[in-house]
């Protein structure tokens, strides 16, 4: 996952991808500027002292906004659906539904509403998680044998 262009310049409502390692990213949305310090709104974990939540669930979740550097100092603008979906107007749309979402309530879980799923749900208006997606790629063909062998 090579960040060739780390640090790009972004416009409001671009996807910003953070990667954590080798498989896995975190997503926010590029909010702007605020005292000229660029922003992010991105889901995250309020109460947890772990990394990763118990069962890949966090109830207490919440949509916050922060500074784009404070998340990390290597990432990129990953608009991954806009060749499928149109993305929706920042200031009539997204703006307003993050402004609304921030310091809400939101059950994070890996699988069904991620980072990357929150970030498209605000730029596109719909959940979409290609990390995800890869992972049931490759966990599929191995459920199908193991139900085919009636050991599932």
């Amino acid at each position: 996952m090579g960040l060739k262009h780390s640090q790009p310049r972004l416009f409001p409502g671009d996807i910003v991808e953070y990667p954590r390692n080798k498989y896995f990213s975190h997503f926010g949305v590029y909010y702007g500027e605020r005292d000229g310090v660029p922003y992010v709104a991105h889901l995250t974990c309020r109460d947890s002292d772990t990394k990763l939540p118990l069962f890949g669930r966090a109830l207490r979740s919440e949509v916050k906004l922060e500074p784009l550097e404070l998340l990390g100092t290597k990432y990129k603008a990953n608009n991954m659906l806009d060749d499928s979906h149109p993305p929706r107007d920042f200031h009539s749309v997204v703006k307003p539904a993050i402004d609304d979402m921030i310091g809400r309530e939101v059950t994070f879980d890996i699988l069904f509403h991620n980072s990357e799923h929150q970030a498209t749900l605000l730029r596109y208006g719909v959940k979409k998680s290609e990390q995800i997606e890869r992972v049931y790629e490759h966990i599929m063909p191995a459920w199908k044998k193991l139900f085919e062998q009636k050991k599932l």
